[in-house]
């Protein structure tokens, strides 16, 4: 299982540098990315609209581009190597995002761009020691994060391992956590997400599960319809009422003295 905290820190000023680097760094490769797109007309199946569609003009999931994407972006770069390749991660995953959601037309054709300052630590660039989260910032030079102050608990066995990618702003630091299955006796856990017209579950041993609820939705509204109908209620009649009571100058919900 995995859990995810957040912890006040009190390394503000030492992370910044860092920080606005590694901003600087996504916001390149997004840029890269971009450029990297042409657009192609393509007509929406089952409609009369047509969209620019993007497509990308090389392989930039190819071990060459990224081996010269990463050779680039590490020149003159002053921190630890890994946390360009955290930088070149995170602005994939920032893209990807955004192209699936431009396909659904959730988003403008215009490139997106990483405002806030925070850094995902790769697991090579963390080690727990203690109550404390050491971070790798350069060669031979860390920042410590106290989790003394923490509100939960870290089990005993837990190491650097243990932990997942955390990400760190200039304020705090979230803590993903691998947990065992404590008392679940080894069945797999799954998440639930419920929604009007399905139930949604996710398991890393079955994979997702989707259980339609249309038909139960459908029987659910149906019942209010009627329901309202039997005690007389339409939205027409309400529009009146509050017209009627309008008109006389009384007020909504007023009640006359008994």
């Amino acid at each position: 299982m995995l859990r995810s905290y957040s912890l006040q820190h009190e390394c503000g000023e030492e992370l910044e540098p860092l920080l606005r680097e590694y901003r600087d760094v996504v916001n390149r490769v997004l840029e890269e990315l971009w450029d990297n797109i042409e657009w192609k007309k393509r007509k929406l199946p089952g409609k009369k609209q047509w969209r620019l569609l993007p497509k990308y003009k090389v392989d930039i999931h190819s071990k060459e581009y990224k081996k010269k994407l990463r050779e680039s972006l590490l020149q003159e770069w002053p921190f630890a190597a890994h946390w360009v390749d955290s930088a070149i991660k995170t602005a994939y995953s920032i893209f990807k995002t955004w192209r699936k959601n431009y396909v659904k037309g959730e988003r403008k054709r215009r490139r997106p761009t990483a405002k806030r300052l925070f850094a995902r630590a790769k697991q090579t660039l963390i080690k727990l020691e203690g109550e404390k989260l050491r971070v790798t910032i350069k060669p031979a030079e860390y920042v410590y994060l106290e989790l003394s102050k923490r509100y939960f608990p870290l089990p005993r066995e837990v190491s650097s391992a243990g932990l997942g990618e955390p990400v760190i702003t200039p304020e705090k630091v979230h803590l993903p956590v691998h947990y065992g299955d404590g008392n679940q006796g080894g069945k797999p856990s799954v998440a639930w997400d419920f929604n009007l017209l399905s139930l949604d579950g996710y398991s890393p041993e079955t994979g997702w599960v989707r259980i339609d609820t249309k038909k139960l939705a459908s029987v659910h509204i149906s019942s209010f319809e009627k329901k309202c109908a039997e005690e007389g209620f339409t939205l027409e009649k309400s529009k009146k009422s509050s017209f009627k009571v309008l008109e006389k100058g009384e007020k909504p919900c007023e009640k006359a003295p008994a």
